[in-house]
């Protein structure tokens, strides 16, 4: 076992999409003048743990099950090759577990938040681990029945990005969801590339993704749905708090995507989808920062 397994079962590749929502939700919190850096920066790190606890239960999970094994298209993980053990990787997924945990709660202090809303995002923070962990892990593992992609949508977009907002201004803003939504759909779609990759190998090992349900042309349609739905409710958001011009300009990074979705559309061979998971991501993360950028200069 090596430093490089470890980081290869952290799968790095996949934490600037985490981070892209919780940046949101510090550009939202921006735009409504109530910026908090100790809270978002404190997100920022729960939600790296949050998301390599999520990879590596992952990882064990789907390992464990067969699931990964010589068919699966993406990369070789770490269960699978034997690089690292069942126990090394359950030591691991605890210790993450309680670095969540710790992380999530030193970060409802710096709110300073009453009681009731302590136990409140307290509750939402386990909630979050248990997803992360239960995904595939276990006998009634709800990605293994389709549910992956709504708690992707609910918890690295809804929660995110308005738990972010609310950590740092202590109220709601239903505008928020704008741009919560649209961080959810980008998200789900960097999902629905995973699973549509491993379509035809979670079918025989029954992980009936919503991948798998579509069929291959009914997940590259679906794909496109929530990539234009994103930059939709993005847009929307723009427009409902009238931002000024220049903001706008952050969607020349629409085309972009939809280059990409032309590529997805004309691919046969489902191995040549996993470039476009990190494409995906990384676009994602570059879509957020040109926005926040955007609209932290004309807000000045």
């Amino acid at each position: 076992m090596k430093i490089k397994d470890w980081l290869n079962a952290f799968r790095l590749r996949t934490l600037p999409l985490a981070l892209s929502s919780i940046l949101m939700g510090i550009i939202a919190s921006g735009i409504h003048h109530s910026l908090n850096w100790k809270v978002g920066i404190m997100a920022m790190i729960t939600t790296l743990f949050l998301q390599i606890l999520s990879n590596l239960a992952n990882d064990y999970g789907d390992g464990m099950k067969g699931t990964d094994n010589a068919n699966r298209l993406g990369p070789e993980r770490t269960i699978q090759s034997g690089k690292i053990t069942p126990y090394q990787m359950r030591v691991a997924i605890i210790v993450f577990s309680i670095l969540s945990l710790m992380s999530g709660i030193i970060l409802i202090w710096l709110s300073e938040m009453n009681l009731s809303e302590f136990i409140l995002f307290l509750g939402l923070g386990i909630g979050a681990i248990l997803s992360a962990v239960f995904y595939t892990i276990g006998k009634k593992s709800y990605g293994y029945s389709g549910l992956g992609d709504f708690f992707v949508f609910l918890f690295f977009g809804l929660i995110a990005v308005l738990g972010t907002f609310y950590l740092s201004t202590s109220y709601l803003s239903i505008d928020v969801v704008l741009p919560a939504m649209s961080l959810g759909f980008l998200s789900t779609a960097v999902m629905n590339l995973n699973n549509l990759r491993d379509l035809e190998n979670d079918k025989i090992s029954g992980k009936m993704t919503i991948a798998v349900r579509l069929g291959q042309k009914g997940a590259k349609l679906y794909q496109t749905v929530l990539v234009n739905l994103a930059f939709f409710s993005l847009l929307f958001f723009v427009f409902v708090n009238q931002l000024p011009w220049q903001v706008y300009l952050s969607f020349l990074i629409y085309p972009l995507f939809l280059i990409d979705l032309n590529k997805i559309d004309k691919t046969v061979d489902l191995k040549k989808i996993d470039p476009f998971l990190k494409k995906t991501a990384i676009k994602t993360f570059l879509l957020v920062a040109l926005f926040g950028v955007l609209a932290f200069i004309v807000n000045q």
